[in-house]
């Protein structure tokens, strides 16, 4: 592997720290190299707290070798005012006179102005070391700024004869396909994602509290679809825990950390919530269902990844869940289920 790619992996590890933390902001790891050793490193933690060079920078004992050091970041330094002030000039007035970038921003606030920047500064910077692999890491964020809409993730669990629900229920309650494993899983996917979504039905029929309670992290902001508010204001996913966005066709007052949004629930109902979770700058949602609201996105082609979960368990009978057609990239055993990853090669 070539020296900077060595270096810029490691920024990329580092980044991957702050997932599910630093929303709205990208995921950025940053090193620093002296003689060919790390003299300092950082990653951006969560939003509003010092960025990845930053941190890199004051990881640094002797500062006095910064004019002979090299900064490797995954992503563009800023280069405008938000909660803090740019990188760009940070890593300017510190001296430092190399800069090998993984890929350049495409937020227009940046969009190459920070590379700029550094350059009419005198330094010297070097572009796109493992740009796709940098690219990738920050999914979310590009997605979010090049289609001006979230990155969609559809999961479901389904049994061994594709179905997602038997065809009766006895009780309110979930009824349970995969094993604690994958569930266990899944807890962790929702600390990685923005928001999570589903549809009245699921509410109605399961009561789900969909936080991250089996998993250490952030829950999710919940959206709930519920055309005609249906769903009781005992519900659990109404209790104020967590921020919550109902989109409906009936205005109401928002109280607190519920908030409502008014979409048409005659056509285009995934592209709708994309323009409204868009607007609310949320980069990223995990679609849990139920079969009606996932087949919603499927048919609107608007999903990024689709996660499979399939149970040991059959039904015979009762709703059956969707069926993909899409690139399968994976296929893993957690224990007796098998968990299978499909992304879209439409787009």
């Amino acid at each position: 592997m070539k020296i900077h790619e060595k270096y810029m992996m490691r920024c990329i590890e580092l980044a991957k720290n702050g997932l599910g933390t630093t929303y709205p902001n990208p995921l950025v790891g940053s090193v620093i190299v002296y003689h060919n050793s790390i003299i300092g490193e950082g990653w951006h933690q969560k939003a509003g707290a010092p960025h990845a060079e930053v941190n890199a920078i004051l990881n640094v004992k002797d500062t006095s070798v910064l004019k002979d050091a090299t900064l490797y970041v995954n992503l563009e330094p800023c280069s405008h005012f938000g909660k803090t002030p740019p990188c760009s000039d940070l890593i300017i007035e510190k001296g430092i006179k190399k800069v090998v970038i993984g890929c350049t921003d495409p937020n227009p606030k940046v969009a190459g102005k920070g590379i700029q920047k550094l350059k009419d500064a005198g330094c010297e910077v070097i572009v796109n070391v493992l740009q796709k692999e940098a690219e990738a890491l920050n999914k979310r964020f590009f997605t979010f700024q090049n289609k001006k809409r979230p990155f969609i993730i559809l999961k479901w669990a389904q049994t061994q004869d594709g179905f997602m629900a038997p065809k009766e229920k006895k009780e309110q309650k979930p009824v349970w396909i995969t094993n604690e494993f994958s569930r266990q899983l899944v807890h962790k996917m929702r600390s990685e994602e923005q928001a999570i979504l589903v549809g009245t039905k699921t509410v109605l029929d399961d009561n789900p509290i969909l936080t991250t309670r089996h998993w250490e992290g952030n829950s999710p902001i919940r959206i709930v679809l519920d055309r005609a508010l249906k769903i009781q204001k005992n519900a659990s996913v109404l209790d104020g825990n967590v921020k919550t966005i109902v989109l409906t066709e009936i205005s109401r007052e928002n109280i607190d950390n519920l908030v409502y949004e008014t979409i048409d629930f005659s056509e285009n109902i995934a592209k709708q919530v994309c323009e409204v979770l868009y607007k609310l700058n949320i980069q990223s949602v995990i679609v849990e269902g139920g079969a009606k609201t996932l087949q919603t996105f499927i048919d609107e082609n608007l999903w990024d990844e689709t996660f499979v979960f399939k149970g040991s368990t059959s039904f015979y009978e009762g709703l059956k869940a969707p069926i993909m057609k899409d690139k399968l990239l994976s296929e893993i055993q957690i224990k007796n289920d098998l968990l299978f990853h499909y992304i879209n090669t439409s787009f």
